[in-house]
């Protein structure tokens, strides 16, 4: 049945650039609201950026422009990155917006209606040098959790615990450096420790409203004590006044997931939908968040507690993801892996990002990894080995000896394609988040297509007299095969998709689609070049562009610097400096001679069958190419014996025999696996013959 599906992300800060960080969140979401698309469901994808606070009026002011000028134009650059890396909202707002406010108050008023907002006098940290109140992530100091350094004064980065900040040990203002100083002030506080908001979050807080490792984390703060929330900052503040408290404003985080309210009204007023239809407590819609880890506490807390609370309905899902690293450490402006988006689409094709991002998101609030290696390996492996492969060496034959037009298709070898399109598996993956799983899916569909047309060789058959019509049948087949892959993948390569459906002279692939093959006589468009491979090179300029100095710049320039300012300012130089220097999780490394003494073989699985008395083996005879090789490999948990024959795998060749209780094992095969799965035999590219050295 039709779905209707408001979907979110986080709102990006208007005070800094996106990052390949950031991207992981925004790709995620693209992909998984394109394939609702294409599945017929309505499904919208609103966001925002978020543009209210003390860092953006301060910015504006080093920078001599109104905070609203600067917003604007953040606007314009965030968009652009977005646009750039093929990320398709249907509303991209601003929380600066009348929509946001009215919402705001809204929510503020109803919430005091019922009680849940208190107005107390605390001593809050004021800025002796500034000459203003702190707001909390201008305030740092050691963590009075876990005792980490330099954390900020709302919640800690490192154990992810919530504070106020007068709780932490040591603070100094973030604005000047100075050590802050108690003042007093009225403040609104949210009562989030309300029995009535720990009663509805013991119910809500559990799949499927969140993952099972998120359900887990929220059911631990939950038991530790909610606490009120602080929801106002005192002027000079660039946001929202809070209705009859003049001089007081809404904290920056109250009105920026309300944004996600302010952007879909706007959409509504734009597109004549029913807003109440969405946000009502008994919507019949559903509404998702999509959020990295670090924002789990008000996404999956306050957040739906001030919607229960305020008359509107809670989120059907909030998918919390991790974070990324880079070459396995975390993001690093000295080692250059600290990567805007802009410096990105400068050097490399945003497709390569989208289908590596892919293959990693499993669904999970697991940290991913950009290795730069790998990106470029399993790039030119998976899209242009594989992929594009498919259409690149039958399409020429089409256009050139059938006048463009397809011929008859080989049923017995779409079967495989029909079953897996019946079955779902790719499309419960998808709505799973699970991508990696359906891009492994994908990629053995690919396997299966070049393995097709390599025992076919229609560069052989095109020179033979008298074997046109089959031929004719073997690109035709090809091209329904690569048809197929195209509608898997065009979630996450919308523009490639787009691009071959240009090529096959089709309409918009929508999986909706019954299974058909492409019609015999069916026209399509002479094949033109879809992708080349990523060159390492590129990527080597990349990193050098976004590599930066660790020497120690002034971080406050607008105000005098004390000794504690100048003290913490060499700290920070430091400690990064430190970081800088980490060693490397791939260390010891090893030379280019280490490696070549490694003799890795393609090989053919001639037979394959079980050990007996071996829980853990399987026999396999191994073909290198003219000789066989018997191997014992431990891999029986994860495949049977008739799956593997005739299957290509690598295999170390040159590792000295290991004499067995069930016979002699000479040598090796490769498989990769971790606490995520495995084990996952290696298969090399279609093309490889046992025998061939890998190098």
């Amino acid at each position: 049945m039709p779905r209707k599906i408001l979907v979110t992300s986080a709102l990006p800060y208007a005070n800094g650039s996106i990052h390949l960080g950031h991207l992981v969140e925004y790709i995620q979401t693209d992909i998984w609201v394109r394939f609702q698309k294409m599945r017929g469901h309505q499904c919208i994808y609103c966001c925002a950026d978020d543009t209210h606070g003390t860092p953006i009026m301060l910015r504006a002011e080093k920078e001599g422009i109104t905070p609203e000028q600067l917003i604007d134009r953040v606007w314009h650059e965030h968009k652009r990155d977005f646009d750039g890396f093929q990320v398709e909202f249907d509303n991209y707002y601003s929380t600066n917006s009348v929509e946001t406010r009215h919402y705001a108050d809204t929510i503020y008023t109803r919430l005091k209606e019922a009680g849940l907002i208190e107005i107390r006098s605390i001593e809050q940290y004021y800025d002796p040098v500034k000459e203003m109140f702190l707001p909390d992530r201008f305030i740092k100091g050691e963590c009075p959790k876990c005792h980490a350094k330099d954390q900020y004064g709302d919640n800690c980065e490192a154990c992810g615990a919530a504070y106020q900040p007068t709780d932490l040990i040591e603070p100094y203002s973030a604005v000047s450096g100075a050590k802050p100083v108690r003042k007093s002030s009225d403040h609104h506080f949210f009562r989030l420790s309300d029995t009535r908001c720990a009663d509805f979050l013991e119910g809500w807080i559990q799949p499927p409203h969140v993952q099972t490792e998120a359900a887990n984390k929220l059911n631990e703060w939950l038991h530790a004590g909610l606490s009120d929330w602080d929801i106002s900052r005192d002027a000079p503040y660039f946001g929202f006044e809070i209705p009859d408290a003049p001089g007081k404003y809404y904290y920056v985080w109250l009105d920026a997931p309300i944004g996600y309210m302010g952007s879909f009204q706007n959409y509504c007023d734009k597109n004549g939908l029913d807003f109440d239809e969405y946000w009502k407590p008994d919507s019949e819609a559903e509404l998702y968040h999509f959020i990295g880890k670090d924002i789990l506490y008000f996404h999956a807390l306050f957040w739906p507690a001030e919607l229960a609370h305020a008359g509107f309905r809670t989120p059907t899902g909030v998918f919390c993801h991790g974070f990324l690293t880079v070459n396995g450490t975390k993001m690093s402006k000295s080692r250059g892996t600290f990567i805007t988006a802009e410096s990105y689409l400068n050097h490399l094709n945003p497709s390569f990002l989208r289908y590596y991002y892919a293959a990693k998101l499993n669904g999970s609030m697991e940290d991913i990894d950009l290795n730069l290696e790998d990106f470029a390996a399993r790039v030119n492996s998976d899209l242009v080995g594989k992929y594009v492969n498919i259409a690149s060496r039958c399409a020429g034959f089409i256009t050139k000896k059938f006048a463009g037009k397809l011929g008859a298709i080989d049923a017995a070898a779409t079967a495989e394609f029909l079953t897996v399109f019946e079955n779902g598996e790719i499309a419960k993956s998808y709505e799973d988040r699970d991508y990696g799983r359906a891009l492994r899916e994908i990629m053995r569909l690919a396997d299966v297509a070049n393995q097709y047309i390599a025992e076919k060789q229609p560069w052989a058959m095109a020179k033979q007299e008298g074997r046109e019509a089959e031929l004719h049948e073997v690109c035709s087949t090809a091209m329904t095969l690569f048809r197929d892959l195209t509608l898997y993948l065009k979630p996450v390569l919308p523009k490639l998709a787009e691009q071959v459906e240009a090529f096959l002279n089709i309409p918009p692939l929508a999986w909706t689609d019954t299974w058909a093959a492409l019609p015999a006589g069916h026209a399509i468009n002479e094949y033109q070049h879809l992708m080349t491979r990523i060159d390492p090179k590129k990527i080597e300029i990349m990193v050098e562009e976004n590599r930066q100095s660790l020497a120690p710049t002034p971080a406050f320039a607008n105000t005098p610097a004390p000794a504690r300012h100048a003290e913490h300012q060499q700290n920070e130089a430091k400690a990064e400096a430190a970081a800088s220097d980490e060693k490397s999780a791939w260390e010891p490394f090893i030379s280019i001679d280490d490696f070549t003494q490694v003799d890795l073989r393609i090989v053919r699985i001639a037979h394959a069958e079980h050990v007996e008395g071996a829980d853990k083996l399987l026999k396999l005879t191994l073909d290198l190419g003219g000789e066989t090789r018997t191997v014992f490999a431990g891999i029986k948990v994860a495949y049977a014996p008739e799956t593997l024959i005739g299957r290509l795998t690598v295999m170390v060749a040159n590792l000295s025999p290991r004499k067995m209780k069930f016979g002699l094992s000479e040598g090796m095969v490769l498989a990769a696996g971790d606490e995520r799965g495995g084990p996952f035999l290696l298969s090399p590219d279609s093309g490889a013959q046992p025998g061939m050295r890998i190098k």
